[in-house]
């Protein structure tokens, strides 16, 4: 509870997005034991359910680390850049998922094209917001963070402005399995695929450095040089699952 009215201090905006996704989440999660909606074999309410959550860490997250950051009316714009942007990604999934219809790489109608094009239009934006607080990580002086913390925060922001690009990679074969068609069997809740390429899973391990790394660092290593073995070999393995997925391959085979 002392996280919380810490983080509603530091970041108000931030903090109630991400509480409003989180109740977006318990709802999502009622509907898709209650509703049942499918979609390329699939529970279609998971999809929103997993962007919603995503977005309560993110929000938090960032709600967070702008607490060490010299209050400005930038760190305002940023914070409703991230409220409009995300905010309208995880409508519009839910809206789509509650229809049965994609959200994601669904051209059929010119609607919803231009749908598809608006969310990487936010998704995009979502991203330099971040790009954006990571440059003032580098650019400030922070004389009471230590430097492993300090350098955890910014290896885990460029980590995650990376890989959230690295979504075009998705974007521009649409779809995110390689190796067949998207949907059919995959992991439980994930639906990362247990037999093809998956390009979410390096998605997913990249963008989360943002929270990984400095939690590690600050919990955990409480060493400068640790935290740079620990940033190399987290990068190491986001490429890897990247390059395993551009391969065709599935990120675990052991399970079938």
């Amino acid at each position: 509870m002392e996280f919380f009215e810490v983080l509603k201090m530091r970041n108000p905006v931030l903090f109630w997005f991400g509480f409003a996704n989180l109740l977006a989440v318990l709802v999502l999660v009622g509907l898709g034991f209650t509703k049942q909606v499918e979609y390329a074999g699939t529970n279609a309410w998971w999809k929103p359910t997993k962007f919603a959550l995503a977005t309560v860490i993110l929000s938090w997250s960032l709600g967070w680390y702008t607490g060490y950051l010299s209050k400005s009316i930038d760190i305002s714009i940023t914070n409703w850049i991230i409220v409009i942007t995300l905010g309208f990604e995880v409508l519009y999934i839910a809206w789509q998922a509650g229809r049965g219809q994609a959200s994601h790489y669904n051209v059929t109608t010119p609607f919803y094209a231009a749908m598809f094009s608006l969310m990487a239009l936010a998704a995009s934006i979502a991203t330099l917001a971040v790009a954006y607080i990571s440059i003032k990580f580098f650019t400030e002086s922070f004389p009471n963070l230590p430097d492993y913390y300090l350098w955890a925060i910014r290896s885990g922001m460029l980590l995650f402005v990376v890989f959230s690009f690295e979504g075009f990679a998705m974007g521009t074969r649409m779809a995110h399995t390689v190796g067949g068609i998207d949907g059919g069997k995959g992991l439980p809740f994930l639906n990362w695929s247990r037999t093809l390429g998956d390009l979410r899973i390096a998605h997913f391990i990249g963008m989360h450095a943002l929270q990984v790394l400095p939690l590690l660092a600050w919990y955990v290593l409480k060493d400068i040089k640790w935290t740079f073995v620990l940033a190399a070999l987290y990068t190491i393995l986001a490429i890897y699952v990247l390059l395993q997925a551009l391969q065709a391959k599935p990120f675990l085979r052991f399970i079938q």
